[in-house]
């Protein structure tokens, strides 16, 4: 593999750290600026709006930026919205600073993720999409518990101040590592939103917002039920969430080979996998050695989904797959807040802290019967098992730049 995807890897890292170490320094952040931990939960919110957003907004300015350049301004976006919030005076600029800091996140993936398949032969394209998601993935074991820690005994404004860094070093290999990858001359923003309008891509992006709830249903919760229903203590929340995060790192290792192999059986097969653990994760919950084999379980086949779900909107999306591949993570974050929310329904309705993950199940289905029947639609149209945006031509410059910069 290109050490180019070293470097998009550890920009992943640092965007993966700063996406969720908010939620384990809430307290922290309500206690120094005279709020309550719910009011600060708009901190998580500002960041999700800002994906959303940021992810086709971007994207389309941008899309005749060189690929390269492109994702060093959005890596500087991102170093300059978490600087802004290390040095918020208050909680509204704080907000500013988590929207700032979340509005590259979805564009980076999705001209990331283009570069990554570009910079490898055919049969390997997804293995490398999920090499950059590996950052997404170990930010979960190392860097959301290191944030948090460091949070805890220096201040919360540290966290952001280390992020801010490694947005920085970030950059560096980024400007070092990663060829210089053009734009088509042919493609520009019509372009983008003609292939974003596919049907295809458009079923792909609603498999992720059901498919992906399911996941994020359980684990936005996942700290009180480990404490109110597993019966650990306090000290016990961050190793049960960084098993989720080993889950999430071999799912995405298993992810790559499989769906150079075989896509959409690995899209089918993960879903319903998914579903399977959310089902029995009510009744495992209850013994504590089979809880935490299921939280391993569930961040394994939950993250499997990311890479087949990236590789089939960019694959119908053919000649123009950025927009589309920007605008998936846009789908992820849409189901987190969407899974998060009915979630939390479910226990405010009092069907107990367990009731998340039959929620979780339930869309979970619901995204895997929209994947069978794009699946089925899909029968009728020329295979796309490849990206072809001039891709060809891409790929051999890329390919070439890699191996004159390793001479």
């Amino acid at each position: 593999m290109p050490l180019a995807l070293l470097a998009l890897a550890v920009s992943a890292f640092g965007i993966g750290t700063t996406e969720f170490v908010m939620m384990g320094l809430l307290p922290n952040v309500a206690d120094d600026l005279g709020t309550s931990v719910p009011t600060a939960g708009h901190l998580v919110s500002a960041y999700a709006i800002g994906v959303v957003l940021g992810a086709p907004l971007l994207t389309a300015v941008g899309s005749r930026v060189p690929r390269k350049r492109m994702l060093l301004l959005l890596m500087a976006l991102f170093t300059v919205g978490n600087l802004a919030s290390a040095l918020a005076p208050g909680f509204g600029w704080l907000i500013a600073g988590r929207f700032l800091a979340g509005l590259p996140h979805g564009a980076f993936f999705g001209v990331g993720a283009v570069v990554a398949a570009r910079l490898v032969s055919e049969g390997r394209r997804a293995r490398a999409v999920a090499t950059m998601f590996l950052g997404l993935t170990v930010a979960n074991i190392i860097g959301v518990p290191a944030a948090t820690l460091l949070g805890q005994h220096l201040g919360w404004r540290a966290t952001f101040l280390v992020v801010a860094a490694i947005g920085l070093c970030a950059m560096a290999v980024l400007a070092r590592l990663v060829p210089y990858v053009p734009v088509d001359a042919h493609q520009g923003l019509g372009r983008e939103l003609r292939a974003l309008g596919d049907r295809q891509v458009l079923l792909g992006l609603l498999t992720a917002v059901f498919g992906f709830a399911g996941v994020f249903a359980v684990y936005s919760y996942l700290s009180a039920m480990t404490t109110e229903v597993m019966g650990f203590g306090e000290s016990s929340v961050t190793p049960v969430l960084a098993l989720f995060g080993i889950g999430m790192t071999l799912g995405a290792l298993a992810a790559g080979p499989l769906t150079d192999r075989a896509l959409r059986p690995t899209l089918y097969g993960s879903l319903g996998a998914l579903a399977v653990v959310l089902l029995v994760f009510p009744f495992t919950v209850h013994v504590r050695w089979a809880a935490l084999v299921t939280i391993v379980l569930l961040g394994g086949v939950g993250f499997m989904t990311t890479t087949p779900l990236q590789m089939l909107v960019m694959n119908k999306a053919r000649h123009a797959p950025t927009l589309a591949s920007a605008s998936n993570h846009s789908a992820f974050n849409l189901a987190n807040a969407g899974g998060a929310w009915l979630g939390g329904a479910a226990i405010a309705a009092g069907w107990g802290w367990t009731s998340p993950a039959l929620v979780g199940a339930a869309l979970t289905v619901a995204g895997l019967a929209v994947a069978a029947v794009a699946g089925l639609l899909d029968r009728d149209r020329p295979s796309s098992s490849r990206i072809v945006a001039s891709a060809d031509a891409e790929a051999r410059t890329a390919r070439s730049q890699v191996r004159a910069d390793a001479r």
